[in-house]
């Protein structure tokens, strides 16, 4: 299976990345679906990124904010936060074929979750983030290979991306099945020096890094600390670990697993030191924040499968309504 026609939609920071390393070492042409000032970068500058290597800078195959300009790709990259995802993504229609591979390079629960699961989880639809069911229609889960990003970048100016850490891509069939179009999006990303992995399961894989994201995410949005800080608080640390202990139980109803404790996480997060997690990022930016797909969706499987989650609950109510207050919610 073939990967000639490739766009990326959302060229900020992880887009940013991914689209550089495409286009400068995968030798294919990558197109941008973009806006305003960062779609005037990508025509003047093409791919720009900022690394551990030097500055990397590569040609845009096309850059427009008209899906209908780019056409038909064979596999389209969506890196935009979750919370423009039910609005943007009726608009790819002209991007989306019957044999196009969707690669959601996003933060949190996706839409595609259902999907590959066993028992009342399975096919299940996520209120939290696909509230009517558009976002299914619009991309049909049948043409998704999961993805989970282990990587971390700041977008420094329209058009240009600072890569910080990290180059992991772990992807996957949600049917956990190995597949040509699998092995294809595998090689591409290989090609592109990016530490792309195949698990058994990419829902054990998602959920693990959600583990984390959710309790760190949402603390620190609340709070402003950094994630030392709300590791050093031995009370915080200990409501993290209870908020973990539900939702790793969660996972154990769905197929999910969790074998770390708690603490076992935390001695991971200490060794990123004093980082801002993407919530806090988006909470100092003034920018709507991903509570449902990383905090609500949660909430949804643990009401299928029927697992209480209190802590869950009251970290989810207190963000949410803090987020309000500040015009945080989509």
């Amino acid at each position: 299976m073939k990967m000639e026609r490739i766009a990326v939609v959302g060229a900020g920071s992880i887009g940013g990345c991914i689209g550089t390393w495409l286009a400068a070492h995968a030798d294919v042409p990558v197109a941008a679906l973009a806006r305003g000032a960062t779609l005037a970068a990508l025509r003047r500058h093409g791919w720009r990124l900022d690394g551990a290597d030097g500055a990397l800078q590569a040609p845009v195959a096309k850059a427009s904010d008209d899906p209908a300009a780019l056409g038909e790709q064979d596999l389209l990259v969506l890196a935009v936060k979750a919370p423009a995802l039910a609005a943007l993504a009726p608009t790819l229609a002209p991007m989306i074929g019957p044999h196009t591979v969707i690669l959601p390079a996003m933060n949190g629960v996706p839409w595609w979750f259902g999907l590959g699961l066993p028992g009342p989880a399975a096919g299940m639809r996520l209120d939290a983030v696909d509230p009517v069911g558009a976002i299914a229609d619009a991309l049909p889960p049948q043409q998704v290979i999961g993805c989970v990003v282990h990587m971390a970048a700041l977008q420094v100016e329209p058009g240009r991306v600072e890569h910080r850490m990290g180059r992991g891509l772990v992807i996957g069939e949600p049917s956990g099945q190995r597949s040509e179009r699998l092995d294809a999006v595998y090689e591409l990303l290989r090609r592109a020096r990016i530490d792309a992995s195949v698990p058994a399961s990419i829902h054990e894989a998602l959920w693990y890094k959600l583990w984390g994201n959710v309790t760190m995410n949402p603390v620190s949005a609340l709070t402003g600390a950094a994630t030392d800080a709300m590791l050093d608080d031995p009370l915080v640390r200990g409501f993290c670990s209870a908020v973990m202990t539900e939702v790793a139980a969660i996972g154990a109803r769905i197929g999910c697993a969790v074998e770390q404790t708690p603490e076992d996480r935390h001695a991971v997060t200490r060794k990123l030191g004093a980082f801002k997690t993407s919530m806090l990022q988006d909470v100092e930016a003034g920018r709507a924040i991903e509570l449902d797909a990383i905090v609500g969706a949660v909430r949804d499987i643990a009401a299928v499968v029927g697992q209480p989650a209190p802590n869950l609950d009251a970290l989810y109510a207190l963000t949410r309504l803090m987020a309000r207050t500040r015009g945080l919610l989509a």
